[in-house]
């Protein structure tokens, strides 16, 4: 006897589970917010700034030094950082690079809330970025080479090291070269992710 099982039809067919185009679309351009991680880096860059000038600011140190030629005989001598034109340098230098991370910042959180003329501010950023990656390096650079003849000294001019005997002042110095270096290390991150979302922003 022939089988009178029929194949089922179903009635309807499954709906598609694919988004819409518009959605697909939408998503497309929804972009990582680069402008909330601008803010951030901005706020850690017045941050490092500010805390690395406080450290040599605050690094004086006073001891009891031998005269030359009279090794009993002591004097009283005080390290900090003004006697030292790169350290002056140093500190001007991230000084002004935190007054402009404040102004930076502002204007970086102003693009959040009002984007409608952030390729100008975009443009600004690319520029100014760059200019304070070289200050802070070169800041940072003079400071470290004045501060590497205080630890090791050079024979070859008669220069001695004095970190063996400014123990604090040294340690402070390095504290603030490294917040330093770190501030330099933001400023390139800044600089590339001002220069990357302005590049989308004309492209679109």
């Amino acid at each position: 006897m022939a089988s009178t099982d029929k194949t089922a039809v179903p009635l309807s067919s499954p709906k598609s589970e694919a988004a819409p185009p518009s959605a697909v679309a939408a998503a497309a351009k929804s972009p990582f917010n680069y402008s909330l991680v601008d803010v951030i880096l901005r706020v850690l860059l017045f941050a490092a700034t500010l805390t690395s000038v406080v450290v040599m600011a605050t690094s004086k140190e006073t001891e009891l030094v031998p005269v030359p030629g009279f090794p009993l005989i002591r004097i009283q001598l005080q390290a900090k950082f003004n006697d030292s034109p790169a350290l002056v340098y140093f500190i001007a230098a991230l000084s002004v690079t935190g007054f402009y991370s404040i102004i930076s910042a502002l204007a970086s959180l102003s693009i959040v809330l009002n984007p409608t003329y952030s390729k100008t501010f975009l443009l600004f950023f690319a520029f100014f970025d760059v200019v304070f990656v070289g200050i802070v390096g070169s800041a940072t650079g003079a400071a470290g080479a004045v501060s590497y003849i205080g630890l090791k000294g050079n024979t070859h001019v008669g220069w001695t090291k004095i970190c063996n005997v400014y123990d604090k002042f040294c340690r402070y110095t390095a504290g603030s070269l490294a917040l330093s270096l770190f501030a330099a290390i933001l400023l390139v991150l800044l600089s590339m992710i001002s220069t990357f979302t302005l590049y989308k922003k004309i492209r679109d």
